[in-house]
């Protein structure tokens, strides 16, 4: 009979295209996946992984197993579901994932929520980027997650995701306090046209939105200083170097040396959960649904 890790190590290295890739995916070594696919290749008698160049590729008997194995793969998770439906109790594993300043500013409430009136689920969280984590929800590797979505560069969801809004987190200009508009009690984005910016590295969402926005505004972005901690950001906003915008979830702490401003027009990001749609009849999944939306009253 066929393992079902066996055949997950398989699909993970055709899904990523590597065993290091895969092992990254599922949380375990590269030796960890190579032992699993060895084992593999005694069950059925067939070679998996041929050399190609410095990497490896499938075979075509691997392709059509890995094509099985992501058909069972999703038959096991729905029925699954389904009797955790039927039992109607929150219990097993859940993992979660969260983009950064969700991970810490709106996880750690929800987990406590969670764990206090379900003891009996066993939950593992992740941080990731928004992309990453619609990847790994529609692959099956993460159960449920929290992304964001800028209003003006909203993320593509693939067909087969269910998502749930928990609110809108608006964001503010932070000024070093010595700056001329420090002390006014809005700024239109405009007048920020000679500033220089502080943001996160290139890649990431949060500085291709800036850049989107700012030239949306008919602003060229100049960017000196590039970190992705929303922290580090307010303390070189303090140490006079630049302008940041930054998402309220993401402070929790305003340098003596910096001002919090609110800016027209008004950015925001959508922040939502997200589960695979299959999964929507777990017990588990609508508790932690449930659990985010009170974590979100407040903020």
């Amino acid at each position: 009979m066929l393992d079902l890790n066996r055949l997950k190590a398989l699909h993970a290295v055709s899904v990523y295209g590597s065993v290091g890739a895969a092992a990254d995916a599922l949380m375990v070594t590269p030796s960890a996946v190579s032992q699993q696919l060895a084992k593999l290749e005694r069950e059925i008698g067939a070679t998996l992984l041929e050399r190609n160049g410095r990497g490896v590729r499938l075979t075509d008997a691997a392709g059509l197993l890995a094509d099985h194995a992501e058909r069972i793969l999703a038959l096991v998770e729905t029925a699954e579901a389904d009797f955790e439906a039927l039992r109607g109790e929150v219990v097993g594993r859940l993992s979660l994932g969260a983009f950064p300043t969700a991970a810490r500013g709106l996880m750690p409430g929800a987990l406590v929520h969670l764990g206090e009136r379900h003891p009996d689920l066993h939950l593992q969280l992740y941080e990731r980027e928004p992309e990453r984590l619609v990847r790994e929800v529609a692959r099956g590797e993460i159960d449920l997650a929290v992304i964001q979505d800028w209003m003006n560069r909203p993320v593509a969801i693939p067909e087969g995701l269910s998502r749930a809004t928990l609110f809108d987190d608006i964001a503010d200009v932070v000024v070093p306090a010595s700056h001329p508009l420090a002390g006014r009690s809005e700024i239109a984005l405009a007048e920020l046209s000679t500033e220089r910016w502080i943001s996160s590295t290139p890649g990431t969402v949060c500085r291709d939105w800036l850049v989107y926005t700012l030239r949306s505004a008919e602003l060229e972005p100049v960017i000196t200083c590039m970190v992705d901690e929303y922290a580090t950001q307010m303390a070189l906003v303090a140490a006079g170097q630049g302008c940041a915008i930054i998402p309220r979830l993401g402070r929790d702490f305003v340098p003596e040396g910096a001002r919090v401003v609110p800016i027209l027009p008004r950015p925001s990001r959508r922040i939502y959960a997200l589960w695979r749609s299959d999964a929507a009849r777990r017990p588990a999944i609508r508790a932690a649904v449930d659990a985010l939306r009170i974590a979100s009253v407040d903020r």
